[in-house]
């Protein structure tokens, strides 16, 4: 799968689907049984519009909204409603409403939708078989064709990351692949032990191998719980953790609690790397959405990418007493702010209340950024906060292991019950602060709306029919 592949949504197309007007029925059967198309709605469904024959039919079963809609090759409503066959009712009923939307010209009719552009060949070769066809439109001019993730790739186990934020625009980039990997990255520096980790990527293994059916509706996930395990295992090698404290695994790189202050500078310098990124894929939204202008001057977009780069330069010459980078970053964040507030105005309006209200989203701007970089400050906090129950639980077994038979079991049961506690407490803090700065201080600056999920019809049909 190519990375464009991976980072873009499918591709759509804008199609229209034409039979003769006496073989309509049998267009939309095809086109309910392959499931690939979004046909447009054009027909009258307000209440009080006339009902058709399947949906009285129905009705008089009262069965309505219990049933799942199939479809039969003929219809015969008179047997299926003696035979209680509520579900081809359901299905022709939907077969009349669809039917409602097609626009009829002379012997010819047409319907509208949108298809996956790789599902077009196929739709075309399953409606030749019943004498209609597909014809290849234009998108039409100021509408956003429906967005469908890609099912192929790493990035289909992340998708649900995204999906419950926003469904992504179809013009923007489609970021589940990396925000993926944020989120392991960020869950594995809070959740640092190698035990802890390994216990995580075996439960990935066991939800992967499907043996356990408890287990079965966690299998789209089973790549998210290793990406996960996989990470916590590598933080917790790093800081010679496994199971807390034990001695098991040698500290690689720092001990948590003894640099707690490096620990801090190191999350806030990921938070900084992941910030960027985020400006990056919104920057490259913003020109999707609007071109060059929008991106140069949207606080999510390139004004916003330069303040944050022009504030971070500033900072880090002061810090290393760099005159000639501190003026550097100072020019940059300045002109940054002009250009923000240039665009800010553009949005406002203009005018005295557009100035006023501008000044006041462009200070709150540089506020935000302040404080969306420090949030990133929990991941050391948390990951301090993990260490020390580790610790804790540590040194009760290894108070308990030295008073006989009798404290070597109730050191293991400490060590059990407080190593479960901890992996449970400290997973689930993990994986909500993980989230929340997913969504607060990264989403929130790849996306600035929404699109529109692609909503594919279909009602398969009956197995006596397939």
């Amino acid at each position: 799968m190519r990375w464009h592949d991976a980072l873009n949504p499918v591709g759509m197309q804008r199609v229209a689907l034409l039979a003769p007007a006496d073989q309509l029925r049998d267009l939309l059967v095809t086109v309910a049984d392959q499931g690939c198309v979004e046909l447009d709605e054009l027909g009258d469904r307000r209440p009080g519009a006339a009902e058709s024959g399947a949906a009285a039919a129905l009705r008089r079963l009262g069965r309505g909204g219990q049933v799942t809609p199939l479809l039969g090759r003929r219809p015969d409503l008179p047997a299926w409603e003696q035979d209680g066959r509520a579900d081809l009712l359901a299905g022709e009923a939907e077969l009349d409403a669809r039917a409602a939307d097609a626009i009829t010209r002379g012997r010819v009719s047409a319907l509208a939708g949108w298809a996956p552009a790789d599902a077009v060949r196929g739709l075309t070769a399953a409606l030749a078989a019943v004498d209609a066809s597909v014809l290849v439109l234009p998108a039409p001019r100021g509408v956003d064709p429906p967005t469908l993730l890609s099912d192929r790739g790493p990035g289909r186990d992340f998708a649900g990351l995204v999906r419950t934020y926003a469904t992504v625009p179809y013009r923007d980039v489609d970021p589940s692949l990396l925000a993926g990997i944020a989120y392991v990255v960020m869950f594995g520096m809070m959740f640092a032990d190698a035990g802890h980790g390994a216990l995580l990527l075996i439960a990935a293994l066991a939800v992967r191998s499907g043996r356990w059916q408890r287990l079965a509706r966690l299998a789209p996930y089973w790549l998210f719980l290793a990406g996960a395990g996989l990470a916590s295992t590598v933080f917790g090698v790093l800081y010679g953790e496994f199971f807390g404290p034990t001695g098991v695994v040698p500290v690689i790189w720092l001990s948590p609690l003894e640099n707690a202050v490096t620990l801090l500078l190191v999350a806030i310098a990921v938070g900084a790397l992941l910030l960027a990124g985020a400006y990056a894929l919104g920057s490259v939204n913003r020109f999707r959405e609007g071109g060059w202008r929008r991106a140069v001057y949207a606080p999510s977009g390139l004004a916003g990418a330069s303040l944050f780069l022009g504030l971070g330069t500033l900072a880090g010459g002061l810090y290393l007493h760099l005159a000639a980078v501190t003026v550097a970053g100072a020019v940059v964040a300045v002109a940054a702010l002009v250009v923000g507030y240039a665009g800010l105005l553009a949005a406002a309006g203009g005018g005295a209340a557009g100035a006023s209200q501008a000044m006041v989203e462009l200070v709150d701007l540089v506020v935000r950024l302040g404080s969306n970089l420090v949030s990133f400050a929990r991941l050391a906090a948390f990951g301090l906060t993990h260490a020390a129950l580790g610790l804790v639980v540590w040194q009760g077994v290894t108070a308990l292991a030295h008073r006989g038979v009798p404290g070597v079991a109730a050191a293991v049961l400490v060590f059990v019950v407080g190593n479960a506690l901890t992996f449970a407490l400290e997973g689930l803090v993990a994986g909500i602060q993980a989230l929340r700065l997913e969504y607060y201080e990264l989403f929130s600056r790849i996306f600035e709306g929404e699109g529109r999920p692609f909503r594919p019809w279909h009602v398969p049909l009956a197995p006596t029919e397939a």
